[in-house]
């Protein structure tokens, strides 16, 4: 994983990103990778490192970061089917030490996923 947690830096206004969403917890923002036509990264803004280190007190949060995620996928039109993803850890793929779920949608979503 990056030393660096680029996604603080674009929390904090010191990184740009294509941001379409945000509220007092979270914020959301095209991927500059994008896997599919439409890619979106959704981020709390307290910083959790991976899904492993979510606790209880999180629960809101998190139910909050599904709805967001929802919202976002009627106003992008992919609310015919979308998938939300979250990769925990490197062995899973997690590249950036934040907590994020990655809502992609506007093809055919194949499985298994890889």
């Amino acid at each position: 994983m990056l030393a660096e947690n680029i996604f603080l830096k674009i929390i904090n206004r010191q990184l740009p990103a294509k941001i379409i969403y945000e509220d007092d917890l979270c914020l959301a923002f095209h991927d500059i990778n994008p896997q599919a036509p439409v890619h979106v990264l959704i981020i709390p803004r307290k910083e959790i490192r991976t899904h492993s280190d979510i606790t209880e007190e999180d629960k809101l949060l998190l139910g909050h970061l599904h709805l967001v995620a929802a919202k976002l996928a009627r106003q992008l039109g992919i609310d015919n089917g979308y998938r939300i993803i979250i990769n925990c850890k490197e062995g899973a793929g997690q590249t950036v030490p934040h907590l994020h779920f990655h809502l992609l949608g506007g093809r055919i979503m194949g499985w298994p996923p890889g």
